[in-house]
């Protein structure tokens, strides 16, 4: 411990702490973690609930990348995309994502494939839900050659002995994994829970008894018109305003997510805070562009905990296809809700 303690003294903060996130992550290639999350929610909706496939009625592509942290030197890469769509004979949504994670330059690498299904119910005349099932593929691996220890360390050289850890035999891991989800919506207002990683399946690299911890999601917001000028399609100085909150919970980690979005077709810019039981986290800022087919969104998260000074935030970056719809379809009500 005292060689860490000098090894601190002659290295920069950013750079100790970068170590310090590979320790921690790395050292603990048998802890449990949370999932990689996005702070454009709604440009990502099937990440955020399963129940959304579909929900759009046409078919939808959503292409998603953060980068959070960047001061860190490449902490946390992830990258999203997926695609969902409404069908008539399946009376409901199908849908497909794939994630990409990359975590402290690539020690620990997490890639996951999803295919959903969700039932479409219309309740009433202007109240429809959704009840998904989602089945994950998912391998992690673990690059040994990036982790550092703390028997590593000279006082005057850094990182320059063997370690005495010991490897583990397999340094990959698949698992299937399974989540549910469920949304109600009316005109102006929608509402939805999710549950992932119900089965809590084992994935550990050394502790076999390591298991996916099992994260829920809640979801509430409304959308409304403040001025429309053409009923069936969006127009130039089209106006709405969107509040929203997400309670997520993983791990003991309770996270709450207070969102307002202000729209004045094409443009739409948001704002969002977030924070857990014992801090605040981020102040989210949002802008977005969207026309017709196409919508481009950026976000950047401003660290206020005590990371606020090296960590750079979080830049996100989101774009999303609407697809024609078939010709011959019967009309769905779609979602009504933020498009980030």
């Amino acid at each position: 411990m005292a060689r860490l303690f000098t090894l601190v003294k002659r290295l920069k903060l950013e750079k100790l702490v970068f170590v310090l996130t590979v320790f921690c992550v790395s050292a603990n290639y048998s802890a449990q973690a949370q999932d990689p999350h996005f702070s454009q929610f709604f440009s990502n909706p099937i990440y955020l609930n399963p129940a959304f496939a579909g929900a759009n009625g046409c078919p939808r592509i959503s292409l998603n990348f953060r980068d959070q942290w960047p001061s860190i030197s490449g902490t946390f890469i992830t990258y999203s995309a997926s695609y969902d769509q409404h069908f008539d004979k399946l009376h409901g949504g199908v849908g497909a994502i794939f994630l990409a994670d990359r975590a402290a330059k690539g020690t620990i690498n997490t890639y996951a494939a999803s295919l959903i299904y969700s039932f479409h119910l219309k309740v009433a005349k202007e109240f429809n839900m959704r009840f998904a099932i989602q089945a994950t593929f998912q391998n992690k691996n673990l690059d040994w050659t990036k982790l550092r220890f703390s028997d590593m360390i000279d006082p005057r050289y850094g990182f320059i002995y063997p370690t005495s850890e010991q490897e583990p035999a397999k340094l990959s891991r698949s698992i299937a994994d399974f989540s549910a989800g469920f949304i109600g919506y009316t005109k102006n207002l929608y509402f939805g829970f999710a549950a992932h990683h119900m089965t809590q399946p084992y994935e550990g690299f050394l502790n076999s008894k390591t298991r996916l911890p099992y994260k829920l999601t809640g979801h509430l917001g409304a959308n409304f018109s403040i001025a429309k000028h053409n009923r069936r399609e969006n127009t130039l100085g089209d106006m709405s305003l969107s509040p929203n909150f997400i309670y997520l919970y993983q791990m003991a980690s309770h996270e709450f997510n207070y969102g307002l979005y202000f729209q004045y077709y094409p443009f739409l810019v948001g704002a969002w805070f977030r924070h857990s039981t014992k801090n605040s986290d981020a102040l989210i800022f949002l802008f977005g562009v969207e026309y017709n087919w196409f919508r481009v969104g950026y976000s950047y998260d401003l660290t206020v905990s005590r990371l606020a000074n090296v960590s750079g935030g979080a830049h996100e970056v989101s774009l999303q296809f609407l697809l024609p719809c078939p010709k011959k379809k019967t009309f769905i009500t779609d979602l009504k809700c933020p498009r980030m």
